[in-house]
């Protein structure tokens, strides 16, 4: 009896931090992890940005099963219960990551992980207010949001930087080599045999001026038909000449009379010209081209994969040809070819160097799974032994379902019965419709090769600069908008904090056309879109509180988060499709269209003026 009365009278130091980073990390799993992953995997971005925003769906549907987390078991065991299934399904991410149908595999435990995720967080919220009187509820809020926070830079930063490294120390060495313009700075071109893989030269030249376009087309042409004849590039739909079997079959009714009709409109009249031509290799001036082979023929049922990208240098060098190439048992013995476009402005001598990284990279996201998996499994058994068991924390009665649906249903009717509720869901649908594009969509950009209109970082680079920097700046946007929200309101600072969510997304219109090739200018402009989202979001989440106020407060809540969940799913989902289309440069210009909605329903929200305002300004 006396160790009960402990285990109930312990800080809540013990177990808030830990059960609000439980809460955070299979959210940023699922939402941003799962994105980095299926790009290094090889997935299009129309497919990424398709099947990981339906993973919102179950924050969306939250509120239909809520209720019933409180009539069949206690919160605390909810809050246990989801906490194994969620390092379950990391554990079954990483077993699948390996296998031939990891794409199909990793989505089910996904899917699995989100509405644990989301059952989880029904779960802990309702226990958090059971569990603190009000005035501890006040005090370790600040608390609970800032180790959700630590969870993001966990997922986003930590995470994503664990497996770039793993991916750079598995596997095989890197192949490297320089491209000149300076026919002084080439001793000879030789042969260069490293550990792992044999290139033609270790230093490509290309002969200064240029030859036509349609000679550059040619050249670029005939290797991507010879690599991809010979299995080194994948077919678009993921099929490859030595596994027909995979060959997808006729397109659908829907893609035939309106996704392609449709997509072919926008893209003719809206795309991107420099996009498309560098998607067509359609360029000028001269080309150089090297070619590569492993060492060793991979074993039958064994594949490397070797991605290349600019390094350092002058960026008016740039792949055209080569990118990712495929090595199996079947082509390992042949040379594939990569090709470098020379800028035909380029004067002067000038150099660039490449790289070629061939790591492991199932291995190196199956062993980052792992270790998400091992620290639910800690956490669970922490919980179990550390989480208090207050007397309010009870089950209901089976007997009374009906009287729970009865009101379940009451609670439905008075959420749309709400003065201006239709303004209020058009707010929440359009506040975040630029930045739900925008998020499906930033680590690819910054993943991709410039060639292709990305910025080619690596994983772990993208891991420091999106998941770290930018975190840590959307914190301290966050806080500073908890401020000065307290101190004059959100009626005050609504204009502000939208245009702070809107007008720093243009740091991506400005990357996406300068492409800088040093990482100090990304992170300052990740830092500003981060500062800016953290500040304006912070509107958001109060008109959420302010919409929810009056009966069935906690209910309403959860509703309102659907909805924002739901501005999330839909747009999300049309995100890759329509960068594919316009090409990133179009893109992020048609994300700072998508900002305009927000703007025309704010002068229709009515909000109290002293609302946000803490009550020693008010006496004040």
């Amino acid at each position: 009896m006396l160790l009960e009365k402990k285990r109930n009278k312990r800080s809540p130091w013990c177990w808030v931090p830990t059960l609000y980073f439980a809460e955070g990390i299979p959210y940023v799993a699922v939402m941003t992890v799962a994105v980095i992953l299926y790009k290094r995997m090889g997935i299009s971005n129309a497919d990424i940005a398709l099947y990981t925003s339906w993973l919102y769906l179950p924050w969306v549907l939250k509120p239909l099963w809520s209720p019933f987390v409180d009539i069949l078991r206690t919160r605390r065991w909810w809050i246990i219960a989801m906490q194994l299934l969620v390092g379950a399904g990391l554990a079954g991410v990483a077993f699948t990551i390996p296998t031939t149908f990891f794409w199909q595999a990793t989505l089910a435990f996904f899917w699995l992980l989100a509405f644990s995720s989301a059952t989880h967080d029904i779960a802990a919220d309702g226990f958090y207010m059971i569990a603190l009187t009000p005035h501890e509820q006040s005090l370790y809020v600040g608390i609970r949001s800032t180790f959700y926070r630590i969870a993001m830079i966990t997922g986003q930063g930590l995470l994503i930087i664990l497996a770039g490294w793993l991916e750079m120390v598995s596997g095989y060495d890197p192949v490297e080599f320089k491209v000149t313009n300076a026919a002084a700075l080439v001793d000879k071109q030789q042969p260069s045999c490293g550990t792992d893989f044999e290139i033609s030269s270790s230093t490509l030249y290309i002969a200064p001026g240029t030859i036509s376009a349609d000679s550059v087309a040619q050249v670029i042409a005939s290797i991507d038909a010879y690599n991809r004849q010979q299995g080194f590039v994948p077919d678009e739909k993921g099929t490859t000449p030595q596994h027909p079997e995979k060959n997808r079959k006729g397109d659908s009714w829907w893609e035939i009379h309106v996704s392609k009709p449709l997509g072919d409109f926008i893209q003719t009249h809206f795309g991107d010209e420099k996009s498309r031509a560098t998607k067509s290799a359609v360029v000028s001036g001269n080309v150089g081209v090297i070619s590569v082979r492993p060492v060793k023929t991979p074993d039958p049922g064994k594949e490397i994969v070797l991605n290349t990208h600019f390094r350092r240098g002058d960026n008016s060098f740039r792949l055209v040809a080569g990118e990712r190439l495929v090595f199996t048992s079947e082509n390992g013995d042949k040379p594939a070819y990569i090709a470098v476009c020379a800028d035909a402005k380029l004067t002067g001598k000038s150099e660039a160097s490449f790289r070629g990284l061939a790591g492991n990279i199932p291995f190196a996201w199956s062993v980052t799974f792992f270790v998400l998996a091992g620290i639910f499994l800690f956490l669970s058994g922490y919980h179990k032994w550390v989480l208090p068991r207050p007397v309010g924390d009870k089950c209901g009665n089976l007997h009374t379902v009906k009287e729970i649906l009865s009101e379940f249903g009451k609670t439905f009717i008075t959420f749309f019965r709400k003065k201006e509720i239709g303004t209020a869901i058009l707010f929440m649908l359009t506040y975040r419709l630029a930045e739900s594009q925008l998020l499906k969509l930033a680590s690819p950009f910054m993943l991709d090769a410039r060639d292709a209109g990305g910025l080619g970082l690596t994983t772990g680079e993208v891991g420091f600069v999106y998941g770290t920097v930018g975190v840590v700046a959307l914190t301290v946007g966050g806080i500073l908008g908890g401020i000065v929200a307290s101190q004059k309101g959100l009626r005050f600072w609504l204009w502000p904090m939208a245009l702070a969510i809107s007008l720093p997304n243009l740091v991506y219109v400005y990357l996406s056309y300068v492409q800088p090739d040093t990482l100090l200018w990304v992170n300052i402009a990740v830092a500003i879109e981060q500062l800016g989202y953290g500040f304006g979001f912070t509107a958001y989440m109060l008109y959420m509180i302010y919409i929810s106020e009056g009966e069935h407060k906690t209910a309403h809540y959860a509703m309102c988060t659907a909805f924002m969940a739901l501005g999330m799913m839909i747009p999300g989902m049309a995100a890759g499709w329509i960068e594919e289309l316009l090409g990133y440069r179009h893109f992020f210009i048609w994300v700072m269209i998508c900002t305009l909605p927000a703007f025309a329903v704010l002068p229709f929200l009515k909000i109290d003026r002293s609302f946000g305002i803490n009550k020693k300004t008010k006496a004040k």
